[in-house]
C-alpha cells in the first residue's frame, strides 16, 4: 500500500485546542498536511499550522534532546501513528505536535480557510458531540484526537509554568554549534 508522511500540530492557546471539521473525512482534526520534500517534520507542521490558522507557532518539546550539538536534531513528535485513508486507499504516517502560538506575533488571515473552532479542556474531556456548521449536526471527536488534544493541553501548560525560554532555546531545530 502507498504510505505518505504528514505532520498534525495540536496548536493549544488558553487550554483550548484549534479543530476543523474535514469535510472530505468527515472528522474533527487539528492543522496538519503532508511533508513537502524540501522540508523536515518540524517545518512541516509550523508551515501547515500557519497556513491553515494564520497562526505562527512554535513546537513545545515534551523530552529533552540528547546533549550533543555535531550535528542537527529535530524535536520527537509525541506519537507517531498510521492511519488508512479510504481515498486511494493509502496510509498516512503522521507525527503529532504540541504547539502554542509565538508570544507577540501577529495574526494572519490564513492561506487556506478550514474554519477552526476552539476546544476548550472541558469540552475534549467530556467527549460530548460539537456542533457542525456546515451541516446543523454534532459530531464526535476521535478518540485519539482527543486523547492527544488533550495530552497537547497538559504538556503546554506544563512548560508554560516551567518557563518557555529554557524548553524552547535546547530544543529548536537549529544547526550544529560549534
Amino acid at each position: 500500500m502507498e504510505r505518505h508522511f504528514t505532520v498534525t500540530g495540536f496548536l493549544i492557546d488558553n487550554d483550548r485546542a484549534a479543530l476543523h471539521w474535514h469535510r472530505k473525512l468527515q472528522i474533527w482534526l487539528p492543522p496538519g498536511g503532508h511533508i513537502d520534500s524540501d522540508e523536515d517534520m518540524a517545518q512541516a507542521v509550523l508551515r501547515e499550522v500557519r497556513e491553515e490558522t494564520g497562526i505562527a507557532a512554535e513546537i513545545v518539546p515534551h523530552v529533552a534532546l540528547p546533549p550533543f550539538t555535531n550535528v542537527r536534531q529535530l524535536p520527537p513528535p509525541m506519537a507517531i501513528i498510521v492511519a488508512t485513508v479510504p481515498d486511494g486507499p493509502h496510509e498516512h504516517i503522521d507525527m503529532s505536535y504540541a504547539l502554542r502560538p509565538v508570544a507577540g506575533a501577529e495574526r494572519v488571515p490564513p492561506e487556506e480557510h478550514h474554519d477552526f473552532i476552539w476546544v476548550s479542556e472541558a469540552e475534549l474531556r467530556s467527549g460530548d458531540p460539537l456542533p457542525v456548521a456546515s451541516c446543523g449536526v454534532d459530531m464526535p471527536i476521535a478518540e485519539d484526537v482527543r486523547v492527544m488534544a488533550l495530552r497537547a493541553i497538559a504538556l503546554v501548560r506544563a512548560r508554560s509554568v516551567k518557563g518557555s525560554t529554557e524548553d524552547t532555546e535546547e530544543h529548536r531545530n537549529s544547526e550544529p554549534r560549534t
